[in-house]
């Protein structure tokens, strides 16, 4: 949520800081705004909606200075105006700030007192007074800062410059995320690394209750304590190219034809090439600990908790544990029993979910094991948990996420085969031909991408409905909630995702015939791990979820319900109770959500293209939540 950029350096500041944030556009904001500090005063341009509105402001406007911050904020205290826009100006000191001062409200009650003239409904502002403050007592920025922050309550990143300190800008990072970036004569502050990866790929990670001290040949980094600590320069592998749309129209349709290639990577190198079983190369807790465990409690958001969800299946079946799945926001909210006998983990792409970290807090203060699946390497939840496994997606900048997705279930299998062989739920066998099947998955993803057309003709067809039913039975009821996720992301649409076995529950009454239900209703195809694993039928189990899922199928035409099916190739079945159909390649139990998932993400992205909705930046979302 919101983007920082910051500069200091030789170049004109604006291209840099407009660059930046254009670069952050995924992150979600409603407002945007720059400041470059001049010989002898500060400019500030702030501007409501796009970038593009800001870029219209600076037109014609060039600087001579060579220090500057941008910011893109989405609203959370004041509306989304251009008061509200950073960066904020309170006599010698501009500002900008991701987060939320908790106490904001007790200092701007003091400063009214003082006289303080209040322009803006932010918390932000309020900070700036603070710092200003300091300044007018004769401080220089690193004191102020050492005097100011130990006042402040919440979460934070905040990048400031003071008109008395031309050559200086600083970095402030406690509880959202601030990096530091090393370039040639040039420093440059962002909230995410995309905003600088073009410019520079040497990176600095500030930690919480870090401060940076950025000149254009230096950077000092501290700690609010007022002690000097040598970071560590990260050098970033991510290409400037793997951050352009490269010929897609959107990042989001670039990033659904990824994942093949994000998959075969996630699994390269976690394999054990003697015996032919998964190994993870990241997974560094013990055999002996691992065995100790006995059950996993997995907590995360939006699409990562629907990951969890068929996380739970795998684990169950492949490893015999037994499986919590909970909100992030709810989970210290209600003291989960948690010991020494069960896992934590944590799932984000981009390692900064706020309720997320809370989650993983409270389990380490509980004295529990942890680990984390994530995309972002040096991200606060990698550093924070016990273990971590890393998704390889590479960047994925559109906010509604796919291939972040799909390897976090590539991971969720992976983990659920190592353990389920470690602790003999799985023999050496079963192990491998598990395994065999993982190999082949990112073949059976490029296969599933073959029917774009045919979902393009569909999503044409039906983009004037208003509401979409999707459901599944089994391991594929997660991917119909995300389904359905995806198309209100993007879409704006109403669209719910349910068990089909809940129908007659409730949702029945919804269907009529301007209802669009959307059935998974995948084969499992026959294979002898399936016979072998964990269930006493698991074969025969699935053949009954699936024809209790065409009797449900029965109840929605019998109600006029317009039925798109998503199944297996050679199921000729679903034609005869659908008005649509859209085929996966045939494939195991445990690849068929991630294959779902596929028509899902491009149902949903073709729907909103048709409906003429930004596909990449949909209304009042961000791509990482960073606030709770």
């Amino acid at each position: 949520m919101c983007g920082i950029i910051g500069y200091i350096g030789s170049e004109n500041p604006k291209n840099v800081l407009l660059d930046g944030l254009k670069r952050l556009e995924y992150r979600g904001y409603d407002s945007a705004g720059i400041a470059v500090l001049e010989k002898d005063h500060v400019e500030v341009y702030r501007a409501e909606g796009r970038i593009s509105n800001l870029e219209k402001k600076l037109d014609g406007h060039n600087f001579i200075g060579s220090t500057g911050i941008g910011h893109t904020r989405w609203a959370t205290h004041g509306a989304p105006t251009e008061v509200n826009a950073h960066p904020h100006r309170v006599g010698a000191i501009t500002l900008v700030h991701n987060g939320i001062i908790e106490n904001y409200a007790d200092h701007k009650e003091a400063l009214q007192i003082m006289g303080r003239e209040i322009k803006s409904e932010t918390d932000s502002e309020i900070v700036a007074h603070l710092f200003d403050l300091e300044i007018q007592a004769g401080r220089n920025l690193e004191q102020a800062i050492l005097n100011v922050l130990p006042r402040l309550r919440g979460s934070y990143a905040f990048v400031v410059m003071n008109d008395r300190e031309p050559g200086l800008l600083a970095g402030i990072r406690n509880g959202a995320p601030l990096l530091v970036g090393i370039g040639k004569e040039a420093s440059y502050l962002a909230s995410d690394v995309q905003a600088i990866l073009n410019r520079t790929n040497k990176i600095i990670y500030l930690l919480d209750r870090q401060f940076a001290l950025c000149k254009k040949d230096s950077v000092v980094i501290k700690t609010i304590e007022g002690k000097t600590v040598t970071p560590e320069i990260k050098t970033i592998d991510w290409t400037p190219d793997q951050m352009e749309k490269l010929g897609y129209r959107h990042y989001m349709l670039k990033e659904i034809h990824e994942q093949s290639q994000a998959a075969a990577n996630t699994i390269e190198g976690n394999i054990d090439s003697g015996h032919g079983i998964i190994s993870l190369a990241e997974l560094t807790l013990s055999p002996d600990e691992l065995k100790k465990f006995k059950r996993i409690s997995i907590v995360a958001c939006g699409t990562a908790r629907h990951a969890g969800l068929v996380g739970k299946y795998y684990i169950e079946r492949f490893a015999g544990l037994a499986v919590d799945v909970d909100f992030a926001s709810e989970f210290r909210y209600r003291n989960p029993i948690l010991d020494k006998e069960t896992l934590l983990v944590t799932i984000s792409q981009s390692g900064e979910t706020a309720d997320t970290l809370a989650a993983l807090r409270e389990g380490k203060r509980k004295g529990i094991r942890t680990l984390s699946i994530c995309n972002v390497r040096e991200s606060t939840l990698a550093r924070e948990s016990d273990v971590v496994l890393y998704t390889d997606a590479g960047p994925e900048i559109g906010v509604a996420s796919t291939k972040a997705f799909t390897t976090q279930l590539v991971v969720l299998q992976m983990l659920a085969i190592q353990l389920g062989f470690l602790n003999g739920h799985l023999s050496e066998a079963q192990a491998k031909e598990l395994t065999d099947d993982l190999r082949r998955l990112p073949l059976l993803i490029d296969k599933a991408l073959e029917a774009e057309k045919a979902i393009e003709a569909i999503a044409l067809e039906y983009h004037p409905d208003t509401f979409f039913f999707y459901m599944a039975r089994g391991v594929n009821y997660p991917i119909a909630m995300e389904g359905a996720l995806k198309l209100k992301e993007i879409s704006y649409l109403l669209a719910e995702g349910y068990p089909a076995g809940e129908l007659k529950h409730g949702p029945i009454a919804l269907v009529d015939r301007r209802t669009v239900i959307i059935s998974l209703a995948p084969l499992d195809h026959a294979s002898q791990h399936m016979n072998m694993v964990a269930s006493e039928d698991a074969n025969d189990q699935h053949q009954v979820l699936y024809e209790k899922q065409m009797s449900n199928l029965q109840e929605v035409m019998a109600r006029g319900g317009k039925i798109i099916s998503v199944g297996s190739e050679p199921d000729q079945k679903l034609k005869t109770v659908s008005r649509s159909v859209i085929k996966i390649p045939s494939a195991s139990w445990a690849h068929n959500p991630i294959l779902l998932s596929i028509p899902m993400q491009l149902l949903a992205y073709y729907i909103a293209s048709f409906r003429g909705t930004d596909v990449d930046k949909p209304r009042n979302l961000a791509k990482s939540v960073t606030v709770e």
